[in-house]
Protein backbone atom coordinates (compact mmCIF):
# COMPACT_ATOMS: atom_id res chain seq x y z
CA UNK A 1 0.00 0.00 0.00
CA UNK A 2 3.37 2.02 0.38
CA UNK A 3 1.88 6.37 1.26
CA UNK A 4 -2.08 5.69 -0.12
CA UNK A 5 -4.40 5.59 2.17
CA UNK A 6 -6.01 2.54 3.93
CA UNK A 7 -9.82 1.85 2.03
CA UNK A 8 -12.16 1.04 4.60
CA UNK A 9 -15.45 -1.33 4.01
CA UNK A 10 -17.21 -0.32 7.13
CA UNK A 11 -20.42 -2.90 7.84
CA UNK A 12 -23.11 -2.09 10.39
CA UNK A 13 -27.01 -2.48 10.30
CA UNK A 14 -27.56 0.77 12.27
CA UNK A 15 -27.30 3.74 9.79
CA UNK A 16 -26.75 6.13 12.62
CA UNK A 17 -23.39 4.10 13.33
CA UNK A 18 -22.65 3.92 9.51
CA UNK A 19 -22.36 7.74 9.24
CA UNK A 20 -21.15 8.38 12.83
CA UNK A 21 -18.18 6.31 12.73
CA UNK A 22 -17.43 6.81 8.88
CA UNK A 23 -17.07 10.18 9.64
CA UNK A 24 -14.96 9.66 12.51
CA UNK A 25 -12.54 7.49 9.99
CA UNK A 26 -12.61 9.78 7.81
CA UNK A 27 -10.71 12.53 9.04
CA UNK A 28 -7.69 10.42 9.33
CA UNK A 29 -5.77 11.15 6.41
CA UNK A 30 -4.34 7.93 6.61
CA UNK A 31 -7.93 6.54 5.83
CA UNK A 32 -10.11 6.47 2.65
CA UNK A 33 -13.66 5.30 3.36
CA UNK A 34 -13.90 2.86 0.57
CA UNK A 35 -18.02 1.91 0.90
CA UNK A 36 -20.67 0.80 3.67
CA UNK A 37 -23.00 -1.85 4.15
CA UNK A 38 -26.24 -2.46 6.15
CA UNK A 39 -25.48 -6.30 5.98
CA UNK A 40 -22.92 -9.32 5.34
CA UNK A 41 -24.90 -9.96 2.54
CA UNK A 42 -24.69 -6.42 0.42
CA UNK A 43 -20.98 -6.20 1.72
CA UNK A 44 -20.02 -9.74 0.22
CA UNK A 45 -21.58 -8.09 -3.10
CA UNK A 46 -19.18 -5.05 -2.96
CA UNK A 47 -15.85 -6.87 -1.80
CA UNK A 48 -14.88 -7.30 -5.37
CA UNK A 49 -15.49 -3.72 -6.35
CA UNK A 50 -14.24 -1.65 -3.88
CA UNK A 51 -11.24 -4.11 -3.03
CA UNK A 52 -11.00 -2.48 0.65
CA UNK A 53 -7.24 -3.00 2.43
CA UNK A 54 -9.09 -3.85 5.50
CA UNK A 55 -13.23 -4.49 6.68
CA UNK A 56 -14.54 -3.20 9.95
CA UNK A 57 -17.63 -6.00 10.30
CA UNK A 58 -20.92 -5.64 12.69
CA UNK A 59 -21.34 -8.51 14.48
CA UNK A 60 -25.30 -8.73 14.90
CA UNK A 61 -26.84 -7.62 11.90
CA UNK A 62 -30.27 -8.79 9.48
CA UNK A 63 -29.50 -11.18 6.52
CA UNK A 64 -26.60 -12.01 7.00
CA UNK A 65 -24.74 -11.44 10.76
CA UNK A 66 -20.88 -10.97 11.11
CA UNK A 67 -20.13 -14.65 11.63
CA UNK A 68 -21.89 -16.00 8.56
CA UNK A 69 -20.47 -13.25 6.84
CA UNK A 70 -16.50 -13.61 8.00
CA UNK A 71 -16.65 -17.26 6.87
CA UNK A 72 -17.20 -15.98 3.20
CA UNK A 73 -14.54 -13.54 3.30
CA UNK A 74 -12.25 -15.64 4.46
CA UNK A 75 -13.13 -18.65 1.93
CA UNK A 76 -12.46 -15.95 -0.50
CA UNK A 77 -10.05 -13.43 1.01
CA UNK A 78 -7.90 -15.57 3.65
CA UNK A 79 -5.63 -12.43 3.95
CA UNK A 80 -7.82 -9.44 4.19
CA UNK A 81 -7.79 -8.23 7.84
CA UNK A 82 -10.94 -8.28 9.40
CA UNK A 83 -11.42 -6.20 12.36
CA UNK A 84 -15.29 -7.41 14.25
CA UNK A 85 -17.27 -4.10 16.05
CA UNK A 86 -18.96 -5.66 18.69
CA UNK A 87 -21.35 -4.57 21.53
CA UNK A 88 -19.99 -5.71 24.92
CA UNK A 89 -23.48 -7.42 25.99
CA UNK A 90 -23.38 -11.06 26.64
CA UNK A 91 -24.18 -12.31 22.89
CA UNK A 92 -21.99 -9.63 21.68
CA UNK A 93 -19.26 -10.78 23.41
CA UNK A 94 -20.08 -14.92 22.96
CA UNK A 95 -19.90 -13.77 19.22
CA UNK A 96 -16.98 -11.86 19.06
CA UNK A 97 -14.79 -15.07 20.78
CA UNK A 98 -16.40 -17.56 17.96
CA UNK A 99 -15.39 -15.00 15.64
CA UNK A 100 -11.95 -14.50 16.63
CA UNK A 101 -11.49 -18.59 16.37
CA UNK A 102 -12.71 -18.33 13.07
CA UNK A 103 -10.29 -16.35 12.05
CA UNK A 104 -11.24 -12.40 12.55
CA UNK A 105 -8.19 -10.10 12.86
CA UNK A 106 -8.99 -8.02 15.94
CA UNK A 107 -12.25 -6.48 17.34
CA UNK A 108 -13.03 -3.14 18.96
CA UNK A 109 -16.09 -2.96 21.61
CA UNK A 110 -18.54 -0.60 20.45
CA UNK A 111 -21.09 1.55 22.86
CA UNK A 112 -24.20 -0.31 23.46
CA UNK A 113 -27.68 1.41 23.38
CA UNK A 114 -27.78 1.50 27.03
CA UNK A 115 -24.52 4.03 26.91
CA UNK A 116 -25.51 5.72 24.34
CA UNK A 117 -23.57 6.65 20.64
CA UNK A 118 -22.27 10.05 20.66
CA UNK A 119 -21.20 10.27 24.00
CA UNK A 120 -19.16 6.89 23.95
CA UNK A 121 -18.08 6.90 19.74
CA UNK A 122 -14.91 9.02 19.83
CA UNK A 123 -12.65 7.09 22.15
CA UNK A 124 -14.34 3.48 20.21
CA UNK A 125 -13.29 5.35 17.12
CA UNK A 126 -9.81 5.97 18.23
CA UNK A 127 -9.52 2.56 19.53
CA UNK A 128 -10.69 1.12 15.90
CA UNK A 129 -8.34 3.45 14.28
CA UNK A 130 -5.63 2.10 15.82
CA UNK A 131 -6.54 -1.32 14.90
CA UNK A 132 -6.83 -0.43 11.53
CA UNK A 133 -3.73 1.04 10.75
CA UNK A 134 -1.80 -1.88 12.90
CA UNK A 135 -3.05 -4.52 11.22
CA UNK A 136 -2.91 -3.30 7.36
CA UNK A 137 0.69 -2.07 8.60
CA UNK A 138 1.04 -6.07 9.25
CA UNK A 139 -0.36 -7.19 5.88
CA UNK A 140 1.63 -4.45 3.69
CA UNK A 141 4.76 -6.10 5.46
CA UNK A 142 4.21 -9.92 4.46
CA UNK A 143 2.09 -9.41 1.15
CA UNK A 144 5.25 -10.65 -0.60
CA UNK A 145 4.57 -14.02 0.70
CA UNK A 146 0.80 -14.04 2.44
CA UNK A 147 2.65 -16.63 4.45
CA UNK A 148 0.89 -16.83 8.25
CA UNK A 149 4.55 -17.49 9.31
CA UNK A 150 5.83 -14.30 8.66
CA UNK A 151 3.23 -12.15 10.65
CA UNK A 152 4.10 -9.50 13.15
CA UNK A 153 7.15 -8.32 11.75
CA UNK A 154 4.99 -5.11 10.43
CA UNK A 155 5.78 -3.56 13.68
CA UNK A 156 9.39 -4.76 14.99
CA UNK A 157 11.06 -1.98 13.55
CA UNK A 158 8.46 0.74 15.90
CA UNK A 159 9.35 -1.54 18.81
CA UNK A 160 13.06 -1.80 18.14
CA UNK A 161 13.51 1.60 17.71
CA UNK A 162 11.73 2.43 20.67
CA UNK A 163 12.77 -0.09 23.08
CA UNK A 164 16.13 0.33 22.94
CA UNK A 165 16.31 3.12 25.28
CA UNK A 166 15.49 0.59 28.40
CA UNK A 167 18.38 -1.93 28.24
CA UNK A 168 19.92 -4.10 31.48
CA UNK A 169 22.88 -6.07 32.22
CA UNK A 170 22.38 -9.92 31.49
CA UNK A 171 21.22 -11.42 35.10
CA UNK A 172 23.08 -14.16 36.46
CA UNK A 173 20.66 -16.58 37.82
CA UNK A 174 21.68 -20.17 39.25
CA UNK A 175 20.70 -23.00 36.92
CA UNK A 176 18.08 -23.99 39.53
CA UNK A 177 16.26 -20.98 40.05
CA UNK A 178 12.81 -22.14 40.30
CA UNK A 179 9.89 -19.69 39.31
CA UNK A 180 6.79 -19.43 41.89
CA UNK A 181 4.28 -17.21 40.10
CA UNK A 182 3.61 -16.84 36.26
CA UNK A 183 2.18 -13.73 34.97
CA UNK A 184 1.35 -13.50 31.74
CA UNK A 185 0.33 -10.15 29.42
CA UNK A 186 -0.78 -10.35 26.56
CA UNK A 187 -3.73 -8.41 24.05
CA UNK A 188 -4.12 -8.57 19.96
CA UNK A 189 -4.90 -11.67 19.02
CA UNK A 190 -4.55 -13.15 22.75
CA UNK A 191 -7.93 -15.23 22.96
CA UNK A 192 -6.21 -17.30 20.15
CA UNK A 193 -2.93 -17.99 21.76
CA UNK A 194 -4.04 -18.67 25.11
CA UNK A 195 -6.37 -21.02 23.58
CA UNK A 196 -3.56 -23.01 22.16
CA UNK A 197 -1.26 -22.46 25.34
CA UNK A 198 -3.36 -22.44 28.41
CA UNK A 199 -4.67 -26.11 27.56
CA UNK A 200 -1.23 -27.62 27.61
CA UNK A 201 -0.76 -26.72 31.01
CA UNK A 202 -0.88 -30.14 33.38
CA UNK A 203 -3.53 -30.28 35.87
CA UNK A 204 -0.30 -30.60 38.65
CA UNK A 205 1.24 -27.33 37.10
CA UNK A 206 3.42 -26.36 40.57
CA UNK A 207 2.42 -22.70 40.03
CA UNK A 208 -0.01 -20.35 39.66
CA UNK A 209 -0.49 -18.39 36.52
CA UNK A 210 -2.63 -14.78 36.64
CA UNK A 211 -3.02 -13.04 32.74
CA UNK A 212 -3.93 -9.57 32.37
CA UNK A 213 -5.43 -9.93 28.68
CA UNK A 214 -6.70 -6.53 27.59
CA UNK A 215 -10.69 -7.18 27.48
CA UNK A 216 -13.71 -5.47 28.43
CA UNK A 217 -16.11 -6.60 30.87
CA UNK A 218 -18.22 -9.69 30.24
CA UNK A 219 -15.75 -10.87 27.77
CA UNK A 220 -12.88 -11.83 30.53
CA UNK A 221 -15.48 -13.97 31.55
CA UNK A 222 -16.23 -16.06 29.14
CA UNK A 223 -13.07 -16.03 27.52
CA UNK A 224 -11.97 -17.88 30.98
CA UNK A 225 -15.05 -20.11 30.80
CA UNK A 226 -14.16 -21.74 27.38
CA UNK A 227 -10.55 -21.99 29.06
CA UNK A 228 -11.75 -23.52 31.43
CA UNK A 229 -13.58 -26.03 29.21
CA UNK A 230 -11.21 -27.44 27.39
CA UNK A 231 -8.22 -26.83 30.13
CA UNK A 232 -6.97 -29.21 32.41
CA UNK A 233 -6.15 -26.53 35.36
CA UNK A 234 -8.96 -24.71 36.22
CA UNK A 235 -9.19 -21.16 34.87
CA UNK A 236 -11.20 -18.25 36.06
CA UNK A 237 -12.37 -14.74 36.31
CA UNK A 238 -10.34 -13.19 39.26
CA UNK A 239 -12.22 -12.29 42.14
CA UNK A 240 -10.17 -9.98 45.19
CA UNK A 241 -8.88 -11.80 48.36
CA UNK A 242 -8.78 -15.11 46.83
CA UNK A 243 -5.68 -17.09 48.12
CA UNK A 244 -3.23 -18.01 45.50
CA UNK A 245 -2.40 -21.48 44.76
CA UNK A 246 -0.45 -23.24 42.38
CA UNK A 247 -2.04 -25.52 39.78
CA UNK A 248 -5.09 -22.71 38.58
CA UNK A 249 -5.38 -19.95 35.99
CA UNK A 250 -6.92 -16.37 37.36
CA UNK A 251 -8.04 -13.84 34.03
CA UNK A 252 -7.86 -10.35 35.02
CA UNK A 253 -11.95 -9.02 35.05
CA UNK A 254 -12.21 -6.53 32.11
CA UNK A 255 -11.66 -3.09 32.95
CA UNK A 256 -9.38 -3.85 36.42
CA UNK A 257 -6.52 -4.38 37.29
CA UNK A 258 -4.69 -7.18 38.85
CA UNK A 259 -2.33 -7.43 41.37
CA UNK A 260 -1.07 -9.90 43.95
CA UNK A 261 -0.39 -8.82 47.85
CA UNK A 262 1.46 -10.66 50.50
CA UNK A 263 0.24 -10.18 53.53
CA UNK A 264 1.36 -12.42 56.81
CA UNK A 265 2.71 -14.65 54.97
CA UNK A 266 -0.16 -15.74 52.93
CA UNK A 267 -0.42 -14.08 49.04
CA UNK A 268 -3.85 -13.24 47.70
CA UNK A 269 -5.08 -11.92 44.39
CA UNK A 270 -6.13 -8.31 44.42
CA UNK A 271 -8.32 -6.15 41.87
CA UNK A 272 -8.74 -2.29 41.65
CA UNK A 273 -9.76 0.06 39.47
CA UNK A 274 -7.25 2.64 39.28
CA UNK A 275 -5.93 4.96 36.80
CA UNK A 276 -5.37 3.05 33.36
CA UNK A 277 -1.49 2.07 32.27
CA UNK A 278 -0.59 2.51 28.62
CA UNK A 279 -4.54 2.68 27.99
CA UNK A 280 -5.41 -0.33 29.48
CA UNK A 281 -7.14 -1.66 32.79
CA UNK A 282 -6.00 -4.22 32.83
CA UNK A 283 -2.36 -3.80 32.58
CA UNK A 284 0.67 -6.09 32.08
CA UNK A 285 2.65 -3.46 33.61
CA UNK A 286 0.68 -3.41 36.94
CA UNK A 287 0.51 -7.04 36.77
CA UNK A 288 4.14 -7.39 36.45
CA UNK A 289 4.94 -5.15 38.95
CA UNK A 290 3.27 -6.92 42.27
CA UNK A 291 4.13 -10.06 40.95
CA UNK A 292 8.23 -8.31 41.32
CA UNK A 293 7.63 -7.07 44.61
CA UNK A 294 5.96 -9.86 46.01
CA UNK A 295 7.87 -12.88 44.10
CA UNK A 296 11.19 -11.44 43.29
CA UNK A 297 13.73 -14.07 41.81
CA UNK A 298 10.71 -16.13 42.10
CA UNK A 299 8.48 -14.29 39.25
CA UNK A 300 8.48 -15.64 35.47
CA UNK A 301 6.98 -12.98 33.45
CA UNK A 302 5.35 -14.07 29.76
CA UNK A 303 4.69 -11.36 27.48
CA UNK A 304 2.39 -12.63 24.24
CA UNK A 305 1.44 -11.56 21.26
CA UNK A 306 -0.24 -7.71 21.36
CA UNK A 307 -0.16 -4.21 20.09
CA UNK A 308 1.77 -1.54 21.72
CA UNK A 309 3.84 -1.53 24.18
CA UNK A 310 2.29 -2.41 27.82
CA UNK A 311 4.73 -5.15 29.70
CA UNK A 312 7.74 -3.48 28.87
CA UNK A 313 8.36 -1.48 32.12
CA UNK A 314 6.48 -4.30 34.58
CA UNK A 315 8.92 -6.81 32.79
CA UNK A 316 12.48 -4.43 33.47
CA UNK A 317 11.02 -4.66 37.04
CA UNK A 318 11.00 -8.41 36.83
CA UNK A 319 14.40 -8.41 35.50
CA UNK A 320 15.42 -5.70 37.86
CA UNK A 321 14.38 -8.02 41.10
CA UNK A 322 15.73 -11.08 39.20
CA UNK A 323 12.67 -12.81 37.98
CA UNK A 324 12.72 -14.49 34.26
CA UNK A 325 11.36 -13.10 31.23
CA UNK A 326 9.91 -15.29 27.72
CA UNK A 327 8.24 -13.86 25.16
CA UNK A 328 6.25 -15.03 22.10
CA UNK A 329 7.96 -14.65 18.91
CA UNK A 330 7.45 -12.82 15.87
CA UNK A 331 6.81 -15.29 13.76
CA UNK A 332 3.89 -17.00 16.16
CA UNK A 333 2.65 -13.36 17.09
CA UNK A 334 -0.44 -11.83 15.48
CA UNK A 335 1.23 -8.22 16.27
CA UNK A 336 4.90 -8.44 17.45
CA UNK A 337 4.21 -5.06 19.81
CA UNK A 338 4.22 -6.12 23.49
CA UNK A 339 6.62 -8.62 22.80
CA UNK A 340 8.70 -6.94 19.84
CA UNK A 341 9.37 -4.12 23.05
CA UNK A 342 10.62 -6.52 25.67
CA UNK A 343 12.58 -8.18 23.31
CA UNK A 344 14.49 -5.35 21.55
CA UNK A 345 14.91 -3.64 25.00
CA UNK A 346 17.14 -6.68 25.86
CA UNK A 347 14.87 -7.36 28.76
CA UNK A 348 14.08 -11.52 27.74
CA UNK A 349 15.84 -14.12 28.64
CA UNK A 350 14.40 -15.88 25.77
CA UNK A 351 12.04 -16.14 22.62
CA UNK A 352 9.72 -19.08 22.15
CA UNK A 353 7.14 -19.97 19.83
CA UNK A 354 3.61 -19.88 20.52
CA UNK A 355 3.61 -23.61 20.24
CA UNK A 356 6.49 -24.27 22.92
CA UNK A 357 5.36 -21.75 25.58
CA UNK A 358 3.68 -24.08 27.93
CA UNK A 359 6.44 -25.95 27.83
CA UNK A 360 8.85 -23.20 28.81
CA UNK A 361 6.87 -22.40 31.17
CA UNK A 362 6.95 -25.95 32.57
CA UNK A 363 10.71 -26.28 32.38
CA UNK A 364 11.46 -22.91 34.54
CA UNK A 365 8.68 -23.80 37.27
CA UNK A 366 9.64 -27.19 37.70
CA UNK A 367 12.95 -26.80 38.36
CA UNK A 368 14.18 -28.10 41.52
CA UNK A 369 14.44 -25.01 44.60
CA UNK A 370 17.74 -24.46 45.54
CA UNK A 371 19.05 -25.34 48.72
CA UNK A 372 19.08 -21.94 49.74
CA UNK A 373 15.95 -19.98 50.72
CA UNK A 374 14.93 -17.09 48.72
CA UNK A 375 13.30 -14.31 50.57
CA UNK A 376 9.94 -12.98 49.66
CA UNK A 377 5.91 -14.64 50.36
CA UNK A 378 5.53 -18.25 50.00
CA UNK A 379 2.41 -19.51 48.30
Amino acid sequence: MGSEPIKVLFVDDSAVVRRVVSEHLAKDPALEMAGAAANGKIALSRLSLLRPDVVVLDVEMPEMDGLQTLAEIRKSHPWLPVIMFSTVTEHGAAATLDALALGANDYVAKPGAANGTSGQIGPVCRELVEKIKAHCKERACDSSTRDPSTRGRGLAAQAGRKSAEISLAPVVRPASQRSEIVVVGVSTGGPNALAEMVPQLPADLPAPVLIAQHMPPTFTRLLAERLAAKSRVPVVEACADEPLRPGKVWIAPGDYHLTVQESGGTVTIQTNREARENFCRPSADVLFRSAAAVFGPRALAVVMTGMGQDGLLGTTAIRERGGQVIVQDEQSSVVWGMPGYVARAGLADKTVPLAELAQEILRRVRRPMPSLSLAGARL
